[in-house]
């Protein structure tokens, strides 16, 4: 079984990055072959300055790194390292409807959002189906927002296979539905473009800050909270802390005589814990970037080997070889 999956380099990574995509893709790594690969590509759509780009890469390479990806079991590697997944992603182009395209949430939902439209940011799904099928992936880890492109690239990998024939492996999208959908500060989906985040590596003043900030009801903590299990903090809560005690802290909310203060300082408190030994990490790999750019190296050497293969049975079946 082999497992695709991205992370695009577009700003610090957070929590929603975190359980959505990495630590998913972390454990997968003793249940088959994972290629997983910074999306510096993808950042364009969104990022326009250069060193940003080349810091931000260098970044997630040591977030992923430190939170658990093992080099040992998985390919790691930029994006624009195997350069065959953009000519793939024109010849995929050629197949796909743009009625297809013209029904995707994300390009709407970024436009939304103030991102300035542009053909890049249209045709991402063709990009991200270029992506899972030029290594044969078989399981695709995503979060619910990117479930669809991942029904997108089956419906292009269809296409492409009905007109010229069997080329590609059809993959199946995997969902941790308990926390596929990250809340952010303000209640909605975890994402660097709403501004809403909690970053796995950030400075500790600015997060406690941050986590002291979430607004709540103006209900006094003497009074009981029925709905205990809809306030944002203990959701957030319930993702860091061991199980027991997020729902004795719960449960405190719920009976009464907690407050929303106290509630906050244990949520800063376990998500600080949570992350510990993964700093420490961090740190350690930040003064051995050497070994941090081989890593990228080696892994951009064994995905190109598998691309050029793809991308060659993908020539001959369209008649460009």
């Amino acid at each position: 079984m082999r497992i695709l999956s991205g992370i695009q380099p577009s700003g610090a990574l957070h929590l929603g990055n975190y359980f959505g995509m990495m630590l998913p893709s972390i454990e997968l790594q003793d249940k088959g072959e994972g290629f997983y690969f910074i999306a510096d590509y993808h950042s364009m759509t969104s990022l326009f300055d250069a060193g940003l780009r080349r810091q931000n890469t260098l970044d997630v390479a040591l977030d992923f790194l430190a939170c658990g990806l093992d080099p040992k079991k998985s390919v790691f590697f930029r994006q624009s390292d195997v350069p065959e997944v953009c000519e793939l992603a024109w010849l995929l182009s050629t197949v796909t409807p743009m009625s297809l395209l013209e029904k995707c949430h994300s390009f709407k939902d970024k436009t939304a959002k103030g991102i300035s439209p542009s053909h890049g940011l249209f045709a991402y799904p063709v990009l991200m189906a270029a992506d899972i099928l030029i290594y044969d992936s078989n399981v695709v880890p995503v979060g619910q927002d990117q479930k669809q492109h991942v029904e997108v690239t089956r419906d292009i990998a269809a296409k492409f296979n009905e007109q010229y024939g069997q080329t590609f492996l059809i993959p199946e999208p995997q969902i941790r539905g308990e926390v596929a959908k990250v809340p952010g500060l303000d209640g909605e989906k975890m994402s660097k473009s709403y501004g809403n985040t909690l970053e796995i590596f950030g400075d500790e003043k600015t997060l406690r800050k941050k986590v002291m900030g979430i607004k709540m009801d103006s209900r006094t903590p003497a009074e009981p909270k029925p709905d205990a299990e809809q306030n944002l903090a203990i959701q957030i809560l319930k993702l860091v802390a061991p199980p027991a005690e997020a729902q004795s802290i719960e449960d405190r909310l719920r009976a009464g005589g907690f407050g929303y203060g106290d509630l906050k300082k244990a949520l800063f408190e376990h998500y600080w814990n949570y992350f510990a030994e993964a700093r420490t990490k961090r740190a350690e790999l930040a003064v051995n970037l050497d070994y941090v750019h081989g890593i990228l190296h080696d892994g951009a050497a064994k995905a190109r080997t598998k691309a050029r293969e793809v991308l060659k049975r993908a020539r001959q079946a369209s008649g460009l070889e």
